[in-house]
């Protein structure tokens, strides 16, 4: 009886770590922001106000069809002009490792939270078709922007397969069509040769998507990217729909609210969220990711603070507005 009993626990002991792994396992790999429409999500839409600027220039050099079979040709589904302006669903196709290099006479500038967001067409959350996002000041040298794919890569995602958004960081792609996926220039994997407050080309490469390791390409944790492939048709690989830029030179004002004066904390936040520094009287508006007001009112004191409780969670976009001048923070509700 005795050795029953100590069989038992030893068994529901070993049982419940087994689970307690399985879950940890799930929590570890399912870390990122979920699809566009979620809580938490940062999927952008493209009529947010939050874009100053959208491409006006592209270059694309298109990758094969199916890079296993190249004498299928390139892809060449849409035209470069494809990818001028706001998000629009009419797309130029990059084929497999193919890219598209934008120029933007205005430089973009490392401000608060996400810069820039790029645009891809899938037609569901979950059908994904990925890409790489370089960044460079002077058109020469390009730093990636870093990157995580946590998807498996035992077996591969077939033609139409499924990808899931939360295992997937600052990849171009992981946001359905309309809704884009932003990048903070300052998560890049290198900064030699690079100036933050002076970036001129943005360089959009496909993933490819094969775990073959003739054909696999990497994340920054030297994972494999694995993606819908092969897509043997003339709308192969990312099919890039628009890059909507948030910060640039033209936009930041020299009136703008040095960050050194108004303090904003803590944030992440979880129910108070503290401002210090403003002036009396200033606009503060707190709005959703997609520029949706959530609160408005003005200040009355130079230092107060703000219970958030009934804040939704994920990103929250705080603007404080002083006449002319205006000082963005994005803020983080746990």
């Amino acid at each position: 009886m005795k050795y029953t009993s100590y069989k038992i626990i030893w068994q529901f002991l070993i049982g419940g770590f087994a689970i307690l792994l399985l879950f940890s396992n799930i929590s570890l790999r399912a870390q990122f922001a979920p699809p566009a429409g979620q809580a938490g999500s940062t999927a952008i839409h493209a009529d947010s106000n939050i874009f100053v600027a959208w491409a006006n220039n592209c270059e694309i050099s298109r990758g094969f069809m199916d890079i296993s079979n190249p004498l299928l040709g390139n892809a060449s589904f849409g035209s470069e002009e494809s990818a001028f302006g706001k998000a629009d669903n009419d797309v130029v196709s990059l084929g497999d490792g193919g890219s598209a290099v934008i120029y933007f006479d205005s430089p973009i500038v490392d401000g608060d939270g996400f810069d820039f967001a790029v645009f891809e067409n899938g037609f569901q959350d979950d059908f994904l078709e990925l890409a790489f996002v370089e960044i460079s000041t002077d058109g020469i040298n390009y730093q990636r922007i870093s990157n995580t794919s946590n998807t498996q890569f035992s077996n591969q995602i077939n033609t139409f397969g499924t990808l899931d958004a939360s295992l997937i960081n600052n990849l171009a792609g992981k946001y359905r069509i309309f809704f884009g996926t932003p990048f903070d220039i300052s998560e890049v994997e290198n900064t030699d040769n690079l100036d933050l407050q002076n970036i001129r080309y943005i360089k959009i490469i496909d993933v490819v998507g094969s775990i073959d390791d003739e054909y696999a390409t990497y994340d920054s944790h030297g994972n494999k990217v694995n993606d819908p492939w092969p897509t043997p048709f003339e709308p192969s690989g990312f099919d890039l729909d628009a890059v909507g830029v948030i910060h640039d030179l033209a936009h930041l004002g020299v009136e703008d609210l040095p960050i050194s004066v108004v303090k904003v904390y803590p944030n992440p936040f979880s129910d108070i969220i503290h401002i210090e520094n403003i002036t009396v009287g200033s606009k503060i508006v707190f709005m959703d990711i997609n520029s949706h007001l959530i609160l408005s009112t003005i200040s009355k004191e130079r230092t107060f603070t703000i219970n958030a409780n009934h804040l939704p969670p994920g990103i929250i976009i705080l603007k404080i507005i002083e006449n002319n001048t205006t000082k963005i923070f994005k803020l983080i509700h746990n």
